[in-house]
């Protein structure tokens, strides 16, 4: 730097001294450390421990650490109630003030550390938009639960609450769930929306070998976190950014192991957000192309009796990798934040255990754990966990019963007004008609606790928590807010579902479906003011990821 340049960032040189930092750090690689700890979500508790581990390894490999904070919402927490409105919000929030803080301090990198829900995609879409030298670490997964000798996770509780309500278990067994369920800090046991985005971090190449499955309790994890630090400075040294990582093979790889894995169709909102970022559009269709060729190989809970930790322990996301990888599935020549390819970094990874994770001779399916659905009901598509369906629903035909919010679905469920053969139908909990596209666990638990869930589907233009099993078919796209065809569905009206066919359908007639369009008028917003108003406004479907635009930026045609 010559002498003119120092005399001009005295005044910011002045600002670091007031931090107590010496000359030595101000010369070294300023390092932005984004801490996501906070006291109230069980998956961000023990962050506290990862950052001072990061700080370590960072002053280790010749940086200079410096933290600031991301916000981040328990969905868990939130469910069932209004706060639900804002968890997917929080994605751009989270986005948006990486970006501002980073940005306005001009960090050479920035070392991730979120964990539960929308805070990793949120950090994900930052690093994108930022594009210095980003690494990720996780809090890591919860420990299983055990109650009666058998291991559950959060979902359970959920499932034995309506399990109780129909008399199948006692108030003493539903306080035990209660109890025992969540043992340790950590994002919930099994493969729900934040272990599926962190395992999926792996993939994409930000995040290092079991970023997605190392336990938070493990010492491991603590090591991990060091080794993240060191290898952010090798990430200086070759200046190798989010954008040379997050390239079209690498979100090519992400939808081939999500299929793998079973993973959340949350997966499904933020994987064409993040990828948006990058300036790379991933169309839903896709989705389905690459679900068709790629086997499921894990059954992690909610679709099976197998968790996190289980999944840890038999090789983890790189060892799934390596078995996919015999099909010639995966773009193996990508680079990823270890420094190295894909291919070189699963080169030696095996499975450890068939039973949690099957070999490609012997998958739980040959397609992968998530489809996409199109028909006259959702003409953009919508989205089904495929590996979670009991076989039974993989093909259903039934009335609609046709609710207007979660509440009245839930009630309605819980009163035993739902029966055998019936499609419920939850609309204006979209993006827009929400607003926020709220998570609905409660009513799809209610529907297995109440043992429907091989005669009952589930259909909204919401999205459900990476906990939800069962048929339930979500991010209906149009949704009903801005006059999709699931707004013209009355009571009664037959529903045609084929999952293996991908189609989706109401059984009427065009004639018909025109008609009640014609007759279709918006409804008033629920919520005028503050930041989900705001959010309803620039939101777009759910088929593209339920990112924003701003209108006013559109190009004139």
């Amino acid at each position: 730097m010559n002498s003119d340049a120092i005399r001009e960032i005295a005044p910011q040189r002045a600002l670091l001294n007031a931090l107590g930092l010496t000359k030595e750090e101000m010369r070294k690689p300023l390092i932005g450390i984004v801490s996501s700890q906070n006291d109230i979500v069980p998956g961000h508790i023990n962050l506290d421990k990862i950052v001072d581990a990061v700080r370590i390894g960072v002053a280790m490999a010749g940086g200079t650490p410096l933290v600031f904070p991301a916000i981040a919402v328990c969905d868990g927490l939130a469910m069932g109630h209004k706060g639900m409105k804002y968890s997917l919000i929080t994605r751009e929030i989270i986005a948006d003030a990486t970006e501002a803080m980073a940005l306005a301090h001009a960090f050479d990198a920035l070392v991730m550390v979120p964990n539960c829900d929308k805070n990793v995609p949120g950090l994900l879409m930052a690093a994108a938009r930022v594009n210095v030298p980003t690494i990720f670490v996780s809090g890591g997964p919860m420990l299983a639960g055990r109650v009666g000798g058998k291991k559950v996770s959060f979902s359970d509780v959920s499932e034995a609450v309506s399990a109780f309500e129909i008399g199948s278990i006692s108030s003493d067994k539903l306080q035990e769930f209660e109890n025992k369920s969540c043992p340790t800090c950590g994002s919930c046991a099994g493969m729900f929306t934040a272990n599926s985005m962190n395992c999926l971090t792996e993939v994409l190449g930000m995040g290092l070998q079991g970023n997605g499955t190392i336990p938070a309790v493990y010492s491991e994890r603590i090591q991990l976190a060091k080794q993240a630090g060191r290898q952010i400075m090798e990430l200086v040294k070759r200046n190798l950014r989010p954008r040379d990582i997050l390239t079209s093979d690498a979100f090519h790889n992400a939808l081939t192991i999500d299929m793998a894995l079973g993973c959340s169709t949350n997966s499904i909102l933020h994987l064409p957000a993040i990828a948006h970022e990058c300036d790379i559009e991933l169309e839903l269709d896709i989705v389905n192309e690459i679900s068709n060729r790629t086997p499921n190989l894990c059954h992690i809970a909610p679709a099976g009796d197998t968790f996190m930790e289980d999944l840890y322990e038999a090789g983890g996301v790189y060892a799934v990798m390596n078995e996919i990888s015999k099909l010639g599935l995966l773009k193996t020549e990508v680079l990823t934040c270890s420094g190295k390819t894909a291919g070189e970094n699963i080169a030696d990874c095996v499975i450890r255990n068939n039973e949690v994770i099957r070999s490609i001779e012997n998958p739980y399916s040959k397609t992968g754990g998530i489809a996409v659905l199109k028909g006259n009901l959702a003409p953009d598509g919508c989205v089904v966990k495929r590996s979670a369906v009991d076989p039974k629903m993989i093909r259903h035909e039934g009335p609609a019963r046709v609710f207007e919010c979660e509440e009245d679905a839930l009630n309605a469920i819980n009163t035993g007004s739902i029966i055998s053969g019936d499609v419920v139908v939850i609309r204006y909990e979209g993006p827009k008609g929400g607003p926020g596209m709220r998570e609905m666990l409660n009513p799809t638990a209610a529907i297995i606790g109440r043992g429907l869930g091989a005669e009952v589907a589930l259909i909204t233009d919401g999205r459900f928590s990476g906990a939800t099993r069962g048929a339930a078919i979500g991010h209906v796209s149009p949704e009903a807010a801005v006059g999709g065809n699931i707004a013209l569905v009355k009571n009664g009206d037959i529903i045609q579902i084929d999952i293996n066919a991908n189609t989706i359908s109401i059984k009427i007639s065009e004639i018909e479906l025109k008609k009640r369009k014609e007759m279709w008028k918006p409804r008033k917003p629920n919520i005028t003011s503050g930041c989900l108003a705001r959010y309803a406004e620039m939101v777009t479907s759910g088929n593209r990821g339920a990112i924003l635009e701003i209108n006013s930026l559109k190009p004139k045609m």
